[in-house]
């Protein structure tokens, strides 16, 4: 399951090897639509990949130091490097691909 992230410090953490991050909101269609996809990948990854969630309105910090200004937004990180960014919905195979882009 992926982990929703409480703090900055969890942030931090979460990004130090390879993560997917979903800035998402509770209120957000989208976001909630996306999220049965952010779970099966958090499964087929478990160990591999960190799979996380961070709450914009939360954690407006984190979002804001990342410019997130629509939801739901996926950034890829390698060792706190941010490699990609996605926006919206998007299906399973769209997320496969670009693990394998930027993770792999």
């Amino acid at each position: 399951m992926a982990t929703i992230l409480k703090t900055k410090a969890e942030f931090e953490k979460a990004i130090e090897g390879k993560a997917i991050v979903d800035f998402y909101a509770d209120w957000c269609g989208p976001c909630r639509m996306l999220g049965p996809t952010i779970e099966e990948l958090s499964k087929e990854y478990a160990g591999k990949i960190n799979i996380v969630k961070v709450n914009v309105d939360n954690l407006r910090e984190v979002a804001q130091q990342y410019g997130i200004q629509s939801i739901p937004t996926i950034l890829f990180f390698k060792e706190k490097q941010q490699l990609g960014r996605v926006i919206g919905l998007q299906d399973k195979e769209t997320f496969e691909k670009l693990i394998k882009e930027y993770l792999k």
